[in-house]
């Protein structure tokens, strides 16, 4: 049996993939749910310090291997190519072979602006698929800085120092 033709024949996401998050599951299975190949953007450690974030990220080994895990576990891996990355736009202000770009609400500004470098250079714009952002269990989007603040965990439940009853809830 033959499988459906997604999309596009390439897709583009990235990040810094830290504490790898159920946003962050969301956010590539869309891509490969859309892309035959999909080019996965990981941001280097010293792109990582120029963004500041106000918490410790894993170094770029740790997260790489990570992310390596959850494609191997979802069976993605095979369609895939990790790219590191040193600045916020990546092989997508260069690459002919990417026709879209999945990002989630907080990045869309940047593929706006991906789009213009592209049009600057004579490539056509990608077309961009923008997920929203994935709540926690308060309504509040899931971050790696809550998670890394202990506000939260990596599905998005509360802690059970921050729980209102101090009881974590059912997970069924």
């Amino acid at each position: 049996m033959s499988r459906a033709r997604r999309l596009f024949p390439e897709v583009a996401v990235g990040g810094t993939f830290d504490a790898l998050h159920r946003g962050h599951k969301i956010l590539l299975r869309t891509a490969f749910r859309a892309g035959d190949r999909v080019l996965v953007g990981l941001s280097r450690n010293g792109f990582v310090r120029r963004l500041r974030k106000p918490h410790h990220v894993d170094p770029y080994q740790k997260r790489r291997r990570e992310l390596v895990s959850f494609l191997k576990k979802e069976r993605l891996a095979s369609r895939c190519k990790i790219v590191p990355l040193d600045d916020p736009y990546g092989p997508a202000i260069n690459n002919s072979g990417v026709q879209a770009l999945a990002v989630s609400q907080m990045t869309e500004k940047m593929a706006k602006k991906i789009n213009m470098i592209r049009k600057r250079r004579g490539l056509k714009p990608l077309s961009v698929l923008s997920i929203g952002m994935v709540l926690a269990e308060d309504f509040k989007p899931i971050s790696s800085t809550r998670i890394r603040a202990g506000e939260i965990d990596h599905e998005g439940y509360l802690t059970v120092a921050n729980s209102v009853s101090g009881k974590r809830p059912s997970r069924k």
